[in-house]
């Protein structure tokens, strides 16, 4: 459910007040709590879809009063957000993970403590000890280690470091009006929401294989994200980025976002190629990744390959330099190599 205001200049009485909720009745056919006041300039209503704002406008212009704005935003119930209505891009560093390495930290603990108070043989004890604590030490940092990348992925903590990241790499993406784009590997949906909103008059299409791998990203959440979000420009299909099931040039814009590394393969080249095959003659692409030597071979090469091959704007840009994070956050989170590959077909 979406509540949805206007803001219009010339109500003058109750007469203009029914007048103007006519209207948006007759525009907007599930239009329910419609109100109207001459003396806030302001009508609003609630609906289950975000209405057109062109066709709200034009039908108020011709009844002579001008409508100075729409604003739709999802509904609040009894002053909390509807569960449905909450966004849940989720964590990039899963809280599972974090919880399972610290239990294991703990019971390894408990096991050392325990090995080192019963009565076993002391050659024996001298040598399972120390192992023991070594590793339950491995355990505590590396716990420690993820804890820290869970707090910096947040969307609701201070850094929200994964935020930054979807909307610099969204700022990168820009469609025709009626274009479509198409965000390979969309996870939670939060990069192909945030393109969307930003391109408002064309589509946007995520995929992702989703899986038992990444059980806690879903079609379903992608799609509920959407709504919290009140996009309705977007639309979420599986698929596999290694064979993607569209024609040659279909669309205007590709991007995707850290999604190619975790895809095992000796060529991931090649699967820049397979989503480049997509893009329309014209279209952009924003490929954010990381791209070392070691995961993708030569991508001063590759750029150049596909200058060669007629893409024109091409460029390689290191986004470890204060773009999206710094060296240090990139050194210690393991994302040394990020790079965002953009240009035109």
């Amino acid at each position: 459910m979406f509540k949805t205001t206007l803001n219009i200049e010339g109500m003058m009485c109750g007469m203009c007040e029914a007048h103007i909720s006519d209207v948006i009745r007759k525009t907007v056919p599930d239009a329910k709590k419609v109100y109207a006041s001459h003396s806030k300039g302001i009508a609003t209503f609630l609906s289950e879809a975000i209405p057109s704002e062109e066709e709200l406008k034009n039908a108020i212009a011709k009844t002579g009063y001008s409508c100075l704005s729409v604003e739709s935003v999802p509904h609040e119930k009894h002053g909390k957000m509807e569960e449905m209505m909450k966004t849940d891009y989720k964590n990039w560093m899963p809280k599972g993970m974090v919880m399972g390495s610290a239990c294991g930290a703990a019971l390894l603990l408990i096991g050392s403590i325990v090995v080192a108070l019963i009565p076993i043989a002391e050659p024996v004890k001298k040598v399972l000890v120390p192992i023991l604590f070594v590793v339950t030490a491995i355990f505590l940092v590396v716990t420690i280690w993820m804890y820290l990348m869970y707090r910096a992925f947040s969307y609701n903590g201070k850094r929200k470091m994964s935020k930054q990241i979807i909307e610099g790499v969204a700022s990168y993406v820009k469609l025709p009006d009626g274009g479509k784009g198409l965000d390979v590997g969309c996870g939670s949906g939060a990069l192909t929401i945030a393109c969307a909103k930003r391109n408002p008059k064309a589509s946007f299409t995520g995929i992702d294989r989703w899986g038992k791998e990444y059980a806690s990203f879903s079609k379903a959440l992608c799609e509920n994200n959407s709504k919290a979000e009140g996009v309705s420009n977007t639309s979420f299909l599986q698929g596999d980025a290694v064979k993607l099931p569209f024609d040659d040039e279909t669309f205007d814009a590709v991007t995707s976002n850290y999604v190619y590394h975790n895809i095992p393969s000796s060529d991931r080249q090649a699967i820049l190629l397979e989503t480049l095959r997509t893009l329309k003659k014209g279209g952009t692409f924003a490929i954010h990744d990381i791209m070392s030597k070691m995961k993708y071979g030569d991508m001063q090469e590759f750029a150049k390959k596909l200058k060669d091959m007629g893409y024109t704007e091409v460029k390689l840009v290191d986004t470890t330099n204060g773009i999206f994070m710094s060296r240090w956050e990139s050194a210690w989170m393991g994302l040394s190599g990020s790079t965002i590959l953009v240009g035109r077909k």
